[in-house]
């Protein structure tokens, strides 16, 4: 079965001739702008295997950036969605009600962990559309008129999005920008000034926030503080808990709501149903989820959460939209909650977390290069440099990694400011025989390309 395979490459060279066929056709049908450098065009996936349009294997380290956590094709999501469209494909929830709707979101109000006792959720089709509509509520509830987001953040590509989005490669030539969105430092304690830890570097930063209210936005114009538990596009940069709880009291002594935006951490990827489950358990929860991905593994679909009070604060019109909560979309969120928790897949999660960190570090300890590995349970990044002392950025050997790697059957991606970062999200269905091979052809490359 693909599932159980290995990674192995038939063709002479990469793109083998269908799938270079097939890549031409995509230059000339496609915008340049929707970038991919691999050389792989998908035929069939299971697990965390690919199997492409001439027979070569490759190994998914990427799991559509986060979309594949219980993997490609698990065959009861698979069934969930036949069913489902034997019956009906669509209804618009303004219109009419399908249970489907009700049901997971009956299911994610006794599984999110936001402030509140009496929770609601709506649902959209996309990472961005949550965050969007997420500032739209905390807007609602407040009647204030201003965000604040952070250094490093990646939030999506609308205009509200990219404008909170702190890389501006990602909206270039794009403005002019809403009003009301500030930005204060993200922790990120790899690249912290002056080599501060601890107290003092959570001080750092909290100054930083400080100074938001101070030369940008007084607190009590701020509806909503929104922050990522764990930096995805930013370089896989966890938020330190000691600071998240600082920022919770700061919100709570200024009326403003905290938004964690789990739209690649969510569903098991970090060792938690959500990454937020580790702030309530610090007791500094968020007031609303913003979540996608891995939801409904590959089918279009995202969720907002947050306490009834919150949610029903906002007017007739202001949320909803056609495909929000689409019914083939629905049924396959419920299937991947049924996966994650029969399956155990958030203790898989962090198995595979502790067997990443234990062999990533001991590369770190090998490899000048490694500058730094960092995150929580199954979404890890190997940060790259060019010495450890300097800790300069290396983008140029992390490009090489990528495309080495690529041509012995291993798909891995890149993150972070500096673009340096190598991310690990494969699908949290890997076997150990599959996580052995990536560790080879991932190690056989920074021995190749150092």
């Amino acid at each position: 079965m693909l599932k159980n395979s290995l990674p192995k490459i038939i063709s002479q060279t990469l793109p083998g001739p269908k799938a270079a066929a097939i890549i031409e056709r995509r230059k000339n049908a496609v915008p340049n702008a929707i970038r991919c450098i691999y050389p792989c065009v998908m035929a069939k996936a299971e697990g965390a295997m690919i199997e492409d349009v001439d027979g070569n294997l490759f190994l998914d380290w990427v799991g559509g950036v986060g979309v594949l956590n219980i993997g490609h094709t698990h065959p009861d999501l698979v069934a969930a969605v036949q069913e489902q469209a034997s019956k009906y494909f669509h209804g618009m929830f303004n219109i009419v009600t399908h249970e489907g709707y009700v049901k997971l979101a009956e299911k994610l109000n006794t599984l999110a962990p936001v402030r509140g006792l009496s929770k609601k959720t709506m649902f959209a089709n996309s990472g961005a559309e949550a965050d969007e509509n997420a500032v739209k509520i905390a807007k609602s509830y407040t009647k204030r008129p201003n965000i604040i987001v952070f250094s490093g953040a990646f939030h999506g590509r609308t205009l509200l999005t990219m404008s909170m989005t702190s890389k501006k490669a990602y909206a270039a030539g794009m403005g002019p920008f809403p009003d009301g969105i500030y930005r204060a430092e993200f922790p990120y304690l790899y690249r912290t000034p002056g080599n501060l830890s601890g107290a003092q570097a959570i001080k750092y930063y909290m100054e930083s926030l400080q100074k938001v209210f101070e030369e940008a936005s007084p607190a009590q114009y701020v509806a909503a503080i929104v922050l990522e538990p764990l930096q995805g596009e930013g370089g896989f940069i966890p938020a330190p808990l000691q600071w998240v709880k600082a920022v919770r009291k700061v919100c709570d002594e200024n009326g403003i709501l905290l938004i964690a935006d789990e739209v690649q951490t969510g569903f098991g990827r970090t060792g938690k149903l959500f990454a937020s489950e580790y702030w309530k358990e610090a007791g500094c929860e968020p007031d609303i989820i913003a979540t996608a991905k891995s939801i409904a593994g590959g089918v279009p679909l995202s969720a907002i959460i947050a306490d009834s009070k919150i949610m029903d604060s906002v007017s007739t019109g202001i949320i909803g939209g056609t495909y929000g909560g689409n019914a083939l979309a629905c049924a396959a969120g419920l299937k991947v909650l049924e996966v994650i928790e029969r399956d155990h897949l958030i203790e898989r999660s962090n198995e595979i977390g502790k067997r990443c960190f234990a062999v990533f570090n001991s590369w770190k300890e090998k490899y000048e290069v490694i500058g730094d590995v960092r995150g929580l349970g199954a979404m890890i990044g190997i940060e790259f440099v060019t010495d450890k002392i300097s800790k300069k950025p290396n983008s140029g050997l992390v490009n090489q990694l990528i495309r080495n790697t690529a041509n012995h059957g291993l798909i891995i991606e890149n993150a972070g400011v500096y673009n340096n970062v190598i991310r690990f999200l494969a699908p949290l269905v890997i076997t150990d025989e599959q996580l052995n091979a990536g560790f080879e052809i991932l190690e056989n490359a920074i021995k190749e390309e150092s």
